[in-house]
């Protein structure tokens, strides 16, 4: 989905799919499209000082929110000591009905522009998921971060952390005294340079103490060990291409073309689209990758409509099928995903229902639920971004409002867990084994709808601050 700029030359505005914000708990990412221009530090004039940010923050809220009729009447300002916080008192009602999730919130132009052009974070490099209460495991593990070259991958348990060898508390310890913010803590300020000590259990039961530091580093969207590749089924299925996106940034689109001309090359009619852990991205690439889906589809096949409010129709799109060199029509397609699968994965999903049908399936366990979404809107003096939910998305079918997940949307879907005890991408896994079975049309048994999907996705979720960076947001679980 390509910007689209107000007439406002203060303002740039970028069409994107809403995530979550600060404060949604497990909830993940966003689908976003960053501004133009470049931001300038906040100075101390006036246009900075915390009144004019929220007057500015409810004058956009009032001229693009999608839900205009749940903004408070008589809010003031004057009893919120953030400009964070008052917005979240703004997008309140609309919270409790579900519709906006803290998908509406406030962030910086600078730290988003170096993620979605680059993959840019600071961090240990890893994933961490938790069952809440006592455990603390690592999802997966990036390359050219600090956490695989120390050998912490998938599978590797967090058992203590401190800032040396002398202070290192019980992970258990710090969720019964202070929940998952005080595990968050104990993780330190998500800053180059800081260093934490962590006592580890490997996933071949060897304990040991490692001493971590995060640093820059630039995150791979498609892994270069098991992100894409071609499985043979060990039940006699023949061979199914797998690919897996961890976010959809700029970065993405060398790295699916490829794995998708593979795929074309050695004749692939099925495919398992791991989207497990993706939390959103950019919309351009979400169109890409059903592009590459879609070889099948005619440039009059839509893929998707976007749907402002009656005064903002005039920035409606209908985004079709453009299929690609790489693109392949396959036959069957396995969307394994997660509750933190949101928002540009949904929009793929969603996206290639009217066309699948029942040879679409989703395995896992149901899907976030993100079936609206944002513009950004900049106060570059302030490097404040504003991103504002202002429209809603559909399918072909005219299906959105998937605010529960698309686990009732879809025709097929097989239950499987998230096995931390085998590599991402390899066929022993259970979400891969049961996407395997679906794309040879082996029986599995459904997710069965919202409730038994939550359910399902225990003990473990990934690891969420309340007030997530950028990464965080779009990739769940980052630290």
């Amino acid at each position: 989905m390509g910007r689209v700029r107000s007439g406002v030359s203060a303002m740039v505005l970028a069409a994107l799919l809403a995530g979550c914000g600060g404060g949604g708990g497990s909830s993940p990412g966003n689908v976003v499209q960053p501004g133009t221009g470049t931001a300038t530090p906040a100075p101390t004039s006036s246009a900075c000082t915390l009144r004019a940010r929220q007057d500015w923050i409810l004058a956009t809220m009032r001229e693009w929110y999608l839900f205009p009729e749940t903004l408070p009447s008589g809010l003031n300002p004057s009893s919120y000591g953030t400009a964070s916080d008052y917005l979240d008192a703004l997008t309140a009602t609309a919270r409790a009905q579900g519709r906006d999730r803290y998908f509406t919130y406030l962030t910086s132009i600078a730290q988003e522009t170096a993620y979605y052009t680059s993959g840019s974070s600071a961090g240990f490099g890893f994933r961490l998921t938790s069952d809440g209460s006592s455990t603390l495991t690592v999802a997966e593990s990036f390359e050219g971060g600090n956490a695989l070259q120390a050998g912490i991958d998938r599978g590797t348990q967090i058992l203590a952390i401190g800032t040396s060898s002398s202070d290192l508390r019980d992970v258990s310890t710090l969720f019964s005294t202070q929940g998952s913010a005080g595990v968050q803590a104990a993780l330190g300020p998500d800053t180059s340079g800081t260093t934490r000590v962590l006592r580890v259990r490997d996933p071949n039961g060897t304990v040991r103490t490692v001493t971590l530091a995060k640093s820059d580093f630039t995150l791979t969207p498609v892994s270069s060990r098991y992100g894409a590749q071609i499985l043979t089924d060990p039940n006699g299925g023949g061979r199914v291409g797998y690919v897996n996106l961890r976010t959809f940034i700029d970065t993405a689109d060398p790295a699916l073309r490829s794995a998708f001309a593979n795929f074309k090359a050695q004749g692939i009619d099925k495919v398992i689209v791991d989207l497990r852990y993706n939390g959103g991205g950019l919309v351009s690439i979400a169109v890409l990758f059903g592009n590459l889906l879609g070889g099948a589809r005619a440039s009059t096949d839509v893929f998707a409509y976007t749907s402002f409010r009656p005064e903002k129709s005039a920035n409606d799109k209908v985004d079709r099928f453009a299929p690609q060199p790489e693109s392949i029509a396959p036959t069957r397609i396995a969307f394994i995903g997660t509750r933190s699968t949101a928002s540009a994965s949904e929009l793929v999903i969603n996206g290639m229902i009217p066309y699948l049908r029942a040879n679409l399936g989703l395995i896992g366990t149901n899907t976030y639920g993100k079936p609206v979404g944002q513009v950004a809107i900049d106060k570059a003096e302030c490097d404040d971004r504003l991103r504002v939910i202002a429209f809603a998305t559909q399918n072909a079918n005219r299906q959105g409002s998937y605010f529960n997940g698309l686990a009732s949307n879809v025709e097929a879907s097989c239950a499987a867990g998230d096995d931390l005890s085998q590599p991402l991408g390899d066929v022993r896994e259970a979400s891969v084994r049961a996407a395997l079975d679906f794309v040879a049309g082996r029986s599995c048994n459904a997710i069965g709808g919202f409730a038994l999907a939550r359910a399902a996705s225990a003990p473990n979720e990934l690891l969420t601050p309340e007030r997530p960076n950028t990464a965080q947001r779009e990739v769940p679980g980052l630290f």
